[in-house]
């Protein structure tokens, strides 16, 4: 899995098995805007990551459930939600 940690730039993989990246946003809405479109990326997807929405942020957290632990697929939701930013 490190080959794919230099892929997703900006996600944290202290936490053990996980990745997790905080998005910033000027006020509550646009965090949960984004936390929104993640959504529809994540049913588009099948893979649901843990959102936190708060007042200017939103974290996200992605791992596989199933195998308790980072699989392909929790990268490319990664890859896929850091281009969500990207765009706005």
């Amino acid at each position: 899995m490190e080959r794919y940690l230099t892929k997703v730039d900006g996600w944290d993989h202290s936490a053990h098995r996980r990745i997790a990246r905080s998005f910033r946003f000027p006020d509550f809405v646009g965090a949960l805007e984004f936390a929104n479109r993640v959504g529809d990326i994540a049913e588009t997807e099948g893979h649901h990551p843990d959102l936190l929405v708060a007042w200017g942020r939103v974290e996200v957290t992605i791992w596989t459930h199933k195998v308790d632990g980072l699989t392909e697929s929790d990268f490319i939701l990664a890859a896929k939600i850091d281009q969500l930013a990207a765009t706005g």
